[in-house]
């Protein structure tokens, strides 16, 4: 399967009021390899004019993206609030 299909699988709820990962993109601007685009397993990161975003529905909540950044203080990561996030629901 392909990462679509396999993400698909699984169930999101985002919590808009509390977001789980924020970007400090004047930070981000900075970073020339930006390998959060590479590194996430769902491929949440992407590069639209020059900038770096993230949406998260989707977010499998690993943490990959909070290790892999070489700049400090870009990811804000935590994990969602109660009731929030993924529920995996195969396997």
């Amino acid at each position: 399967m392909n990462i679509e299909k396999l993400l698909a699988i699984d169930k999101f709820l985002v919590d808009d009021e509390a977001k789980h990962i924020t970007l400090q993109k004047e930070i981000c601007t900075s970073c020339q390899l930006k390998p959060c685009r590479f590194a996430c397993p769902a491929g949440l990161y992407t590069l639209k004019d020059g900038e770096i975003t993230f949406d998260p529905a989707g977010c499998l909540e690993c943490g990959t993206c909070r290790v892999i950044c070489p700049q400090k203080g870009a990811i804000n990561w935590q994990y969602p609030r109660g009731g929030f996030g993924i529920i995996y629901r195969y396997g």
